[in-house]
């Protein structure tokens, strides 16, 4: 991969850059951003570059929320219950993503889950390779960026992502070192949301 500097980029001398080329090669690592620096990659490469540099000013400056969602009394009240259920679907819908607070799981159990996803991410990129994919369909997808291919830049980060419905998966398709704080985390998770919905 070649590794090259922003005021080269910015300059305009960035020597021969095929971005197709780098991305196919940091993709085909299946070692994501952790293997990078594994690597001793000491520059950020190319494909990282973004040329918005008015980034951080977008963020300041926007009335950007993540949706909220807050549980508490929805066990009691039928109606709050249902209104819950319908910010669940309009945040899903619109956003893809929500914050779920008085959701009554411990901290030490989310810690727990935190410990055992960087557990994942630092064992031996021998293993974490086994996990990586661009298969949807896997139960457990371990990969850098979902839209590696399409968007402009890529972002300085790696996931694994586990896919519980409509089957969960085997507990040995998980992996060894998140494997009991995933099940523990996920079931929990699982059941607090049924019961949201009941």
């Amino acid at each position: 991969m070649v590794t090259t500097n922003t005021e080269e980029l910015e300059a305009g001398t960035v020597p021969s850059y095929d971005r197709t080329s780098e991305l196919n090669a940091f993709d085909g690592s299946k070692v994501g951003v952790q293997g990078l620096l594994e690597n001793g990659v000491t520059k950020v490469p190319p494909i990282f570059y973004s040329s918005r540099s008015n980034i951080i000013e977008d963020f300041t400056t926007s009335k950007f929320a993540i949706p909220t969602i807050d549980l508490i009394g929805i066990h009691d009240d039928p109606n709050l219950r249902d209104a819950v259920v319908r910010k669940v679907r309009n945040a899903c819908e619109n956003w893809g993503f929500f914050q779920v607070t008085n959701h009554g799981i411990p901290t030490h159990v989310l810690n727990e889950m935190i410990k055992g996803i960087s557990r994942f991410h630092e064992q031996d990129a021998n293993v974490r390779k086994t996990y990586y994919t661009r298969d949807l369909s896997k139960k457990v997808v371990y990969f850098s960026n979902y839209s590696l291919y399409q968007d402009p830049s890529t972002d300085w980060r790696d996931t694994i992502t586990f896919f519980w419905t409509p089957n969960p998966p085997k507990a040995e398709e998980l992996p060894e070192v998140c494997r009991f704080v995933v099940i523990f985390f996920l079931t929990l998770v699982f059941r607090i949301v049924t019961s949201t919905y009941e």
